[in-house]
């Protein structure tokens, strides 16, 4: 459910943007706080000794699980977008979205390797639910024709990554100098003051989101079989102690069923018009790129934080520093470059390049970043330490990838999807980066078993392949999209 329209369209209390707007910016500010305090010390805990806090795991198992958790980070924000849909309305889920987090943060203060697994798989699941939600509710917040829709979608962009900036600075100079559990319950209290402060605000919503759609009895069968058959599933894995490589293996032809049957069931459904199965079809191109971006850039928390950690010089003028605070820049450089880029955009106006151009320069931005790696590993040789000044020109190439392919893409999807399936299409967008964050983590297993230069090289390679393939295609893509800009 939308707000009133008119009342959006006169309301730019927030930087000339509905008021509205400034409650989803803090609420996932602080669930990405939450996630990037863990991410920037989830491999470097693992692969830690245990006399040193860690878990003391080989760095091809926790390139595993850490491709795991990340990828069900995000590959539940497809049943948690139907369930918002349909059962929950999205302002519900995301307080139950953000009550998972903060208990997964908490668990994983406890040192058992169960507790740590179950921990994750909450952490996931809540992802899923609040991100996913609190997203939408950002799209709700436009009309059709508002031209505002990017530039909201990049401030809010700019805003998460506040959180996410801060912190790798905060959760990873206690992790890494203190204890890493403290970390970890660190970043579940801040979870905690962001669904405080959604609590507080949510009026400003309105009814965005706030009941969802009529469920039908199909969605309720569908509900019930899939919970129990998830429980059937989780009950087996735990009881029968599988590895965790069967899992991941297991996983990834999951992960590969799931984006057959979403998009066939999409492309041969009867339910909706012309119109919206081309933009169906245009949802499939981005999300192919979308993926091969995240399995890019994804590696910042495995390949590049073991760079960090192993392979570069600490130091900035005589000041040693945590080797995770390397992933704050990526947020240091959105803070700049983003407003940039959101006032960019409306001031091109008709000029401005079309969503297929930018999702082509977001990945040639991601391959052009590890081409920088190639020349990085090289530096470093066998044991060397490289200037801190190489991991810094990477991510400045990333960034500037990312800020062309993902707040546009979050706008697109709200734009291209139609509306009564507005959570289910954000939950396809999601999926793309979960096969990126999947296969981001198998390659960082690779990491002491092939050479960095090799393993960056083909991946480099393959973005900006895929990139230049995409401007190509960027002008009969453009025109399926039926007006959408």
């Amino acid at each position: 459910m939308s707000a009133d329209p008119l009342a959006l369209a006169n309301d730019r209390t927030f930087f000339g943007h509905p008021r509205g707007l400034s409650t989803l910016f803090f609420t996932e500010m602080w669930e990405r706080f939450s996630y990037y305090g863990i991410r920037a010390l989830l491999i470097l805990y693992m692969t830690a000794a245990v006399d040193r806090h860690g878990m003391g795991m080989s760095v091809a198992l926790a390139g595993v699980i850490y491709g795991l958790y990340t990828s069900c980070a995000y590959v539940f924000a497809l049943p948690a977008g139907w369930m918002a849909d349909r059962f929950l309305g999205h302002q519900r889920s995301v307080i139950l979205g953000g009550l998972l987090i903060a208990a997964g943060n908490f668990g994983l203060m406890l040192p058992a390797m169960g507790t740590f697994v179950g921990s994750l798989l909450l952490m996931a699941i809540g992802t899923g639910f609040l991100k996913t939600s609190c997203t939408t509710l950002v799209g709700f917040l436009y009309g059709q024709h508002d031209n505002r829709r990017d530039s909201g979608f990049t401030l809010y962009y700019v805003g998460i990554n506040i959180g996410a900036g801060l912190a790798p600075l905060i959760c990873g100079y206690v992790g890494q100098t203190i204890d890493y559990r403290y970390a970890f319950g660190l970043a579940g209290l801040f979870m905690l003051a962001g669904l405080i402060q959604f609590q507080v605000t949510r009026g400003y919503l309105g009814a965005a989101g706030r009941e969802p759609a009529k469920a039908t009895p199909a969605d309720r069968r569908i509900l019930s079989i899939g919970s129990a058959a998830l429980a059937v599933a989780l009950a087996v894995l735990f009881l029968m102690r599988v590895a965790l490589d069967k899992v991941a293996d297991g996983f990834a032809a999951l992960l590969l069923i799931a984006v057959v049957v979403t998009f066939g069931g999409l492309i041969l459904s009867k339910d909706f018009t012309t119109v919206e199965k081309k933009r169906i079809y245009v949802i499939l191109v981005l999300f192919v790129a979308s993926a091969l971006f995240w399995s890019i850039f994804e590696q910042a928390g495995s390949t590049l934080n073991l760079f960090a950690d192993r392979s570069t010089d600490n130091h900035f003028f005589g000041f040693a520093f945590p080797s995770s605070w390397y992933q704050s820049l990526n947020s240091g450089f959105i803070y700049v470059l983003g407003p940039v880029l959101a006032w960019l955009w409306i001031r091109m106006g008709d000029r401005d390049p079309s969503l297929v151009t930018k999702f082509a320069i977001g990945l040639l931005g991601a391959g052009a970043g590890f081409v920088v790696m190639v020349f990085a590993a090289h530096a470093a040789g066998d044991g060397g330490r490289v200037s801190p000044l190489w991991l810094t020109g990477v991510y400045l190439i990333h960034t500037v990838g990312e800020l062309c392919l993902s707040p546009v893409g979050l706008s697109a999807i709200t734009k291209l999807a139609p509306a009564r399936i507005a959570g289910l299409t954000m939950g396809v967008w999601f999926l793309s980066i979960s096969v990126g964050n999947f296969f981001a983590g198998r390659m960082a297993s690779f990491y002491e078993s092939m050479p960095l230069d090799r393993l960056v090289g083909y991946a480099g390679g393959l973005g900006i392949a895929v990139g230049l393939v995409l401007l190509l295609i960027s002008r009969p893509v453009t025109r399926l999209m039926g007006g959408v800009k």
